[in-house]
């Protein structure tokens, strides 16, 4: 495929970057040295500098270490953002550990899958969530559990106010007395010696299992090696065109989701940037108040966050002005949203893309140059990326055809763990010889200046009548366009006899009224007749993963569930 993005490559970043050949811990710990009283963490005010993160991450690396783990040995992390998440996580790394990160709101089914899956044999959960992993531990490999504290970063006062008002009330207060070889956070990291052991790591170790949350079928952990999660950091970097100890990052975004990992955690470490840790990003009040007060300048996130930033009726009170720029990624994002988040704060919001596969960036629009609105832009430096038919996934397409998007680079991963027909099914030799290629799964399609348009994913492709394919995500960006509507989902309905239909799910603006006859009309002026829903139906939310992307498929089961009955 010819490749019309160099010419941007020319003006603005290398094709290709010389990347520094470390782990991810040995750049924190060069970070450290580098900048010592730079602030490295916020966390409910409080603050780390680089310094005294890097000593917390030695010594929890070496109390692993005491608690058994070698090299290749899995820890998986079960917490929402706070300290604990980063110092645990690079310790693991340091000793050549592999990280499982978890969502903190699986249930109990989806934990034991994960752990067990993983095989981890430690894994570091929140006092609060300790019931879960001690339902489920006896159906595990795991050997050790240490328990975290919200509360032990918080600044003396508000912890005061913590414990004796919410604690027992939240469930944060439990008792591991009695429970064979389960520590308190705090007690394990005062306890260890200031250092590990060193251990060596090459570049082509696995770091990270990170799995695809299930949200596509059984979760599948993608193994990421610590050349994936240093180069995609790195390209990050580069994109951004960012200098050392300047920039503060708004990390709303959980931690244990690929997305935050890159954009957040290990661009903070490569950069000496500041994490503004917030616990749950849901809570608009919070993020908001942490904007005002502590004015970060990056705030990575998804599109639901920025709908709800749009929508928020006092937004006046606060100041956003602090922010620079924002990447929209994890779901499509509909114009209407980006540019009314561009109008009320003076930001340079721009869409990209990628997934867990790719550790996970692979294309952005330009924070400084043309920003294409609609579109995930370009592809980052060192990544190659062809579009090919979706039947049978070999003959490359040309320009402007519809196909599925395949990338080839140094942030795409090893393999799924333990899954080699999944493996081989995502990543497939073609014929230029040059390496395996990852299939996206994502139906898209190239400009001839070089920036993509995801179409839909090739999944949720729905088959409406007459054979016509329609893609959920062009009803979306009309379904956003109407003033009424605050979020939307479409998707492909089973009617006897004839195929799919479109059914449109939406959540309307608080006050409003509407018809599904007013939503049906406005779409028949903006969308080919075959591509206008036939049905629409009102809710107060969408469902959603915790970082915010509207689960279809759960709106089709939930169909299907009243069809059978």
């Amino acid at each position: 495929m010819d490749k019309p993005w160099l010419k941007f490559y020319e003006a603005h970043v290398p094709e290709h970057i010389d990347y520094p050949k470390v782990t991810m811990p040995a750049a924190l710990e060069e970070t450290a040295r580098k900048h010592p009283d730079h602030t490295a963490l916020i966390f409910k005010d409080a603050k780390q500098s680089f310094q005294e993160y890097n000593q917390m991450v030695d010594r929890f690396a070496a109390a692993l270490q005491g608690l058994g783990v070698q090299k290749g040995d899995r820890v998986a992390i079960h917490l929402p953002n706070c300290p604990q998440f980063p110092i645990a996580y690079y310790a693991a790394l340091r000793i050549g550990a592999i990280v499982v990160p978890c969502n903190p709101v699986y249930t109990a089914r989806e934990m034991r899958h994960q752990v067990s899956d993983s095989g981890a044999e430690v894994i570091v959960t929140l006092s609060a969530m300790y019931p879960i992993i001690k339902q489920i531990r006896s159906d595990t490999q795991l050997r050790h559990v240490i328990v975290a504290k919200i509360k032990s970063y918080f600044p003396p006062f508000l912890r005061l106010l913590f414990t004796l008002l919410l604690e027992k009330k939240s469930g944060h207060a439990v008792d591991i007395s009695g429970d064979g070889n389960t520590h308190w956070f705090q007690d394990v990291l005062s306890a260890a010696p200031a250092k590990p052991t060193p251990v060596d790591i090459s570049w082509e170790d696995t770091a990270v299992l990170m799995y695809t949350g299930g949200t596509t079928g059984i979760s599948k952990g993608a193994q990421l090696t610590h050349q994936n999660i240093l180069v995609n950091a790195y390209q990050c970097r580069v994109w951004l065109n960012m200098e050392d100890a300047e920039e503060i990052c708004m990390t709303a975004l959980p931690l244990y989701h690929s997305y935050a990992m890159t954009t957040c955690m290990n661009l903070c470490t490569l950069t000496a940037s500041t994490m503004l840790l917030i616990p749950d990003p849901r809570d608009l009040e919070d993020v908001l108040k942490s904007i005002t007060k502590h004015g970060p300048t990056l705030y990575p996130g998804v599109p639901a966050m920025y709908v709800a930033i749009n929508n928020y009726p006092d937004l006046g009170k606060y100041d956003v002005s602090s922010i620079k720029a924002c990447i929209s990624g994890a779901a499509g994002l509909p114009v209407e949203v980006q540019q009314k988040f561009q109008e009320l704060t003076g930001a340079r919001l721009v869409e990209g893309y990628g997934l867990s596969e790719a550790s996970p960036v692979t294309h952005a629009n330009p924070i400084f140059g043309d920003n294409r609105v609609g579109t995930i832009g370009l592809p980052w430096p060192d990544t190659e990326v062809k579009i090919v038919d979706a039947d049978t996934g070999e003959k490359e397409l040309a320009l402007g055809e519809v196909g599925e998007l395949c990338i080839r680079g140094p942030q795409v991963m090893k393999g799924y763990w333990q899954m080699p027909t999944e493996t081989a099914n995502s990543l497939r030799d073609h014929k230029d010889g040059g390496g395996r290629w990852l299939h996206t799964g994502d139906m898209s399609v190239m400009d001839e200046d070089g920036y993509f348009k995801i179409v839909d994913r090739k999944k949720d492709m729905i088959l409406g009548a007459g054979g016509y394919n329609i893609y959920p995500r062009e009803v979306e960006e009309v379904l956003y366009e109407y003033p009424k509507i605050v979020e939307a989902a479409a998707v492909g309905i089973p009617v006897e006899g004839k195929g799919e239909r479109v059914k449109a799910y939406v959540v309307l603006r608080e006050g409003v009224t509407a018809t599904e006859e007013e939503i049906i009309e406005f779409c028949k002026e903006n969308l080919a007749p075959y591509k206008v829903p036939r049905f629409v139906e009102f809710r107060d939310e969408l469902p959603k993963t915790m970082v915010g992307k509207i689960l279809r498929r759960v709106l089709l089961e939930e169909e299907q569930k009243k069809q059978a009955a």
